[in-house]
């Protein structure tokens, strides 16, 4: 949205909680999918405009850093920075990360040590990255764990076979019942007539050092509990068709309002808002919807 707001003459300000820019393309990305040398230059790109970028400025108040920064306009574009836990029984030596932390501290140079075997459990491009990663870490066996069958994966087609020529392994219809040190209690599943997954109660037991936990993103929205006009539903911002929420002015977009998450989805939606914004300041009428 930076890029085309200051396309179109606005004073635009971005405000990174984090310490560098680029977010979760940088972050939640693995860099064999997205080289750092492409993704700075795209951020200088934007910034040669003129674009003004803060960085380590969390906010925790945006009643307050709209109010004292004056901006006549708002695009919240916080993403999906949380990695969703599940209940599932674990033993005290279970070594057990979600995979959102894992790519995070990849990112900033780190190499976990989560052992030569290990599962990650789910069935999205985030597992696949996860799974690849780990290979890259080295890991002698990086098993991908899905409940439903490969057909059913939510899961690029290519980069389920991006990841078999590199040596990730997969197990379709098992879901994980127990983590302990050095094993997973697994369950084989079987679909019913309409296609969904069913514990069949057949238990086998899986090795592997440990487990990442791949079952999607949540976002943390903390930051607008004060605002009673804007509506959060299902853990995402409710928006209309120029993505405003009920608050005039505030604007949101990518992974925190209802849609597909992916990066494609989120620049988008950048290029809509911007226009959004820009016919919002100038009173005109939004466009009909395509």
């Amino acid at each position: 949205a930076s890029y085309h707001l200051a396309l179109l003459g606005h004073q635009v300000t971005v405000v990174e909680a984090g310490p560098m820019a680029g977010g979760m393309m940088r972050f939640g990305i693995p860099a064999y999918r997205l080289p750092r040398d492409i993704l700075d230059a795209e951020v200088q790109r934007v910034l040669d405009l003129g674009v003004e970028l803060r960085l380590d400025t969390p906010v925790t108040d945006l009643d307050a850093t709209i109010r004292d920064g004056g901006y006549d306009a708002t695009f919240l574009a916080v993403g999906a920075q949380l990695g969703k836990r599940a209940f599932l029984p674990a033993g005290s030596a279970a070594h057990v990360i979600d995979a959102v932390t894992l790519l995070h501290g990849v990112a900033e140079g780190e190499r976990p040590l989560l052992g030569r075997r290990v599962a990650v459990y789910g069935g999205g491009n985030t597992a696949l990255d996860a799974a690849r990663t780990l290979k890259r870490l080295g890991a002698d066996e990086a098993v991908v764990v899905y409940r439903r069958t490969r057909d059913q994966m939510p899961a690029h087609d290519s980069e389920v076979l991006e990841a078999e020529d590199e040596g990730v392994l997969f197990r379709w219809l098992t879901t994980i019942t127990q983590a302990d040190e050095g094993a997973l209690t697994v369950e084989r599943m079987e679909l019913d007539a309409d296609g969904f997954p069913q514990p069949t109660g057949e238990l086998e037991e899986l090795a592997a050092d440990a487990l990442v936990l791949a079952l999607g993103h949540e976002t943390d929205l903390r930051f607008l509990a004060a605002m009673d006009d804007v509506e959060v539903r299902d853990g995402v911002v409710v928006v209309d068709a120029q993505l405003m929420t009920g608050r005039p002015g505030l604007f949101a977009g990518g992974d925190m309002v209802p849609a597909v998450r992916s990066v494609t989805v989120g620049v988008g939606h950048g290029r809509q808002v911007a226009h959004s914004i820009d016919d919002w300041l100038a009173g005109l009428a939004p466009a009909p919807a395509p």
